[in-house]
């Protein structure tokens, strides 16, 4: 049996080394750019439903306001004044919206911000580290 010179083993090992770390580096080329490519896509999606929210809002809004005026001119065939109804709807709404402000005002107030539990387990793991210090 002939015995391949060393050199030769070395040279195929190196080979097969630099073709590994190749081939390695095309595969993350490749897995990046499939990444981008579908952050991309998954980007231009986002935009797509954003735009169709915006969409679906203005058509919602324009709708209520159609409803509202409706509502106006039903109004209007019972009280007899289209001015009145208008004052009637227009107060309602006026109503709902300070209601809305008020339990939005309270609830977004700063102390509803502060963290009062974590606050409080912090205090009491400081205590409790000081006791085992201390004793």
């Amino acid at each position: 049996m002939t015995a391949a010179p060393p050199s030769a083993s070395a040279d195929s090992i190196q080979g097969l080394v630099a073709g590994a770390l190749r081939a390695a580096g095309d595969v993350v080329r490749g897995e990046l750019a499939l990444l981008r490519q579908e952050m991309a896509d998954n980007v231009r999606e986002v935009a797509i439903g954003v735009a169709a929210m915006a969409a679906a809002a203005m058509f919602a809004v324009v709708g209520l306001l159609v409803l509202i005026d409706a509502l106006v001119k039903w109004l209007a065939t019972i009280v007899h004044s289209e001015a009145l109804s208008a004052l009637l709807v227009g107060g309602c709404l006026l109503a709902v919206a300070v209601i809305l402000v008020l339990v939005a005002r309270g609830r977004l107030s700063a102390s509803t911000l502060v963290p009062t539990r974590t606050s409080r387990q912090l205090r009491q793991d400081a205590e409790a580290i000081r006791e085992q210090v201390g004793s």
